[in-house]
């Protein structure tokens, strides 16, 4: 199928997790005839949910991709996971989506993930929609949901769908653009009505009048028409929509029930009448930083953002991508503009789920993916030779829990690295690092139940045992006053001996300042040549440390005054007599332990913020204030050692039942003194020992 920018609707659907987001997109898949017949969560059978991690949780780890044809537009289904653990690919589906659904039970109203999608969306300026779900429950209450999300977000909601009635006397829905009436049947199929019962005409007067007002208020044409006539057409009525959610001043919102196939046919309808089409420009750059715009036009060179990586058992490595300009066919050379590298495209496919289609071509705005380009990952830019653009990469959290890890058996070491560095690849809020400091591979994720998948994974199918462990804190030692001490190395072994003296001065430099070597040598007392030895031996002396093994920082090491043999000295005696000097002088300048401090940003349910507080509290934190920024929910910003967050994330969510998140980011190192510090050195020399 050939598609241009204005036949193709990119939409995400995501939520708060058991909101019916599957559920949703299975039967939307249905109705657009892609699949014979639904299935459900439970039985682990549907398109979105297709891995085996998936079915055996019952939740959506990733974000699957579906299309349809309705009304002649194509509609890119991104299917989105409901936990924060991952939110790197709802962030992702973002990217290349115009606009959201987001799904609100109608029984619970807004809940913690709606809010951070919330912030998420505003943060792009995205247009966004509401589908109150789950209107067959019991306690559902349309209006007392849309409400919420008035209340909570200050948004501009108006309903276009509505329900009849609800939960056991649910019907079905009415679409208040078009007065028609929807009552779902057998199999989700549902069927429209001859006009609307009139039980609920006087329901639906009432909200397609506040409908029509609010689209008035999109153009100044259409309020004056409004002023004068009282109404609006239909097709006036989508354009005023359309206007007001390029401007993002209003919030369409949907009814429906989606476990029965209900609110869906009224919804696509109306969704391909006034959803946000590809248009306009993506801002990029040019590959020597220029600032530029490349136009969603299919007349212009191909350019396209590779925004997700996934690896399929039968096709190998899959690179999805948003097409931005121009358009690629199966045999078409594209240039990945980070590896300046020219990639020859094989095929072009589509996902329905895990299900992979051929496509002839993939055009301007639309979706689509190419198969085992080597050098391809994901945030790179692909594009025509002979244009070469570069977009930006996509804005994901940073890790926020971690753990050392390493296989049990040594030769399973390298084939492990590789297979966490195939996952980092693939989930870019999956992180893998050696630390130098502390010998440990250290692996980062969004949370425990993410880690614990991916590391689940790779157990099962590749049968390798790992052992992990809370990583250790990277701490650093430093001096609090000026000293200076002298050493004499002096050995005699037959033949040439070894001889040096050095004299040294320390003092403190400002935190994060790191290291100044300044040499004072006047008269020739240590030849030129011998110096280098004495800088060496002093930086091997701060690397091996004094308190407690961790290296020396913020140091000024001044070489005053020194001695040499004709004979016996060399750069290596220099060396090892600075090193001996300067571990002297450190005794003498008042040695204190260094900690990482972490910038933390928690955000909370206000039920739950004293809770927080007393536990940060008794973190060491300090506070630095908070703020409400909406839905109920409040933003603590403070400080905290690091070693007082290694099991943060899960300890949070036992807190606040699941409820909160954070952020957190490395702000500085502090001294650290008193039992705190006792306690650290004293486990740094058993684990010295037990080496």
């Amino acid at each position: 199928m050939s598609s241009t920018a204005s036949d193709i609707i990119n939409i995400a659907i995501c939520g708060h997790g058991g909101t019916g987001k599957t559920t949703l997109t299975e039967f939307i898949l249905f109705n657009g005839g892609i699949i014979p017949k639904t299935e459900s969560v439970e039985k682990g059978q549907t398109v979105s949910d297709f891995t085996e991690e998936e079915n055996a949780k019952k939740i959506s780890i990733h974000t699957a991709l579906g299309h349809i044809n309705w009304n002649k537009k194509k509609f890119n289904i991104l299917d989105t996971p409901g936990s924060s653990d991952f939110v790197g690919e709802v962030a992702s589906a973002f990217r290349v989506a115009e606009s959201a659904l987001v799904l609100i039970g109608a029984d619970v109203g807004v809940q913690i993930e709606t809010v951070k999608i919330w912030r998420r969306l505003n943060s792009r300026n995205m247009p966004r929609f509401i589908f109150v779900n789950k209107m067959d429950k019991e306690h559902a209450d349309f209006s007392k949901a849309a409400d919420d999300v008035t209340d909570k977000f200050k948004s501009a909601n108006v309903a276009l769908t509505i329900p009849m009635g609800s939960g056991a006397s649910y019907k079905g829905v009415i679409d208040l653009i078009h007065e028609k009436a929807y009552t779902y049947g057998n199999e989700g199929k549902e069927t429209e009505q001859d006009g609307i019962p009139d039980e609920f005409k006087a329901q639906a007067e009432e909200n397609r009048q506040k409908l029509i007002e609010t689209a008035a208020e999109g153009d100044d044409a259409l309020i004056e028409k409004y002023f004068d006539e009282g109404t609006l057409s239909v097709e006036e009525i989508v354009e005023g929509l359309k206007k007001g959610l390029k401007q993002n001043k209003v919030v369409p919102v949907f009814a429906g029930a989606a476990n029965l196939g209900s609110g869906i046919n009224a919804m696509l309808s109306i969704l391909s009448e006034i959803a946000p089409e590809p248009s306009g420009e993506e801002p990029a750059q040019t590959t020597d930083g220029q600032d530029i715009s490349v136009k969603y036009d299919i007349n212009e060179p191909f350019s396209a953002f590779v925004f997700k990586t996934t690896i399929d058992q039968f096709t190998g490595k899959l690179s999805l991508v948003k097409v931005i300009s121009g358009k690629a066919t199966p045999d078409s050379e594209l240039l990945n503009v980070k590896a300046d590298k020219k990639e020859k495209v094989s095929k072009i496919y589509t996902l329905q789920g895990k299900k992979i289609e051929e496509m002839e071509e993939l055009t301007a705005g639309d979706i689509g993916c190419f198969a085992k380009l080597s050098s391809v990952n994901t945030n790179d830019s692909l594009c025509a030779p002979e244009k070469p653009v570069v977009f930006p990469p996509l804005k994901v959290p940073q890790p926020v829990h971690s753990l050392a890890l390493s296989a049990k058996s040594k030769k399973d070491e390298d084939k492990l690295n590789q297979l966490l560095i195939r996952a980092a690849e693939e989930d870019l809020t999956f992180k893998l690092h050696f630390n130098p400091e502390t010998k440990e591979n250290v692996i980062s994720g969004m949370g425990e139940q993410h880690i614990s998948i991916i590391l689940d994974k790779i157990k099962e199918k590749q049968k390798i045992d790992i052992e992990t462990r809370v990583p250790k804190v990277a701490y650093r030692e430093t001096i609090t006053a000026s000293a200076g001490a002298e050493y004499l190395h002096k050995k005699q072994t037959g033949g040439h001996g070894q001889y040096a003296k050095v004299v040294i001065e320390i003092k403190p430099l400002p935190r994060g300042e790191k290291f100044k070597f300044v040499n004072a040598i006047f008269g020739g007392a240590i030849s030129r040549g011998y110096i280098p030895g004495v800088e060496k031996g002093i930086l091997e002396g701060m690397e091996a440390g004094y308190l407690a093994g961790y290296p020396i920082v913020d140091v000024e090491a001044k070489v005053v005054d020194g001695k040499e043999h004709p004979v016996d000295s060399s750069e290596l005696a220099f060396k090892l007599a600075a090193r001996e000097a300067l571990k002297a002088s450190v005794a003498k300048a008042k040695p204190v332990l260094l900690e990482p401090v972490m910038n933390l940003s928690v955000y909370v349910d206000d039920q739950y913020l004293g809770d927080v507080l007393s536990d940060l509290s008794s973190r060491r934190g300090r506070v630095l204030g908070q703020e409400p920024i909406g839905g109920g929910i409040q933003v603590i910003k403070a400080q905290v050692p690091q070693s007082e967050l290694l099991r943060y994330s899960i300890d949070l969510r036992s807190i606040t039942s699941g409820t909160a998140s954070f952020e957190m980011e490395f702000s500085h190192y502090s001294p650290i003194t008193g039992k705190v510090a006792d306690d650290v050195i004293k486990a740094a020399k058993a684990a010295k020992e037990q080496s």
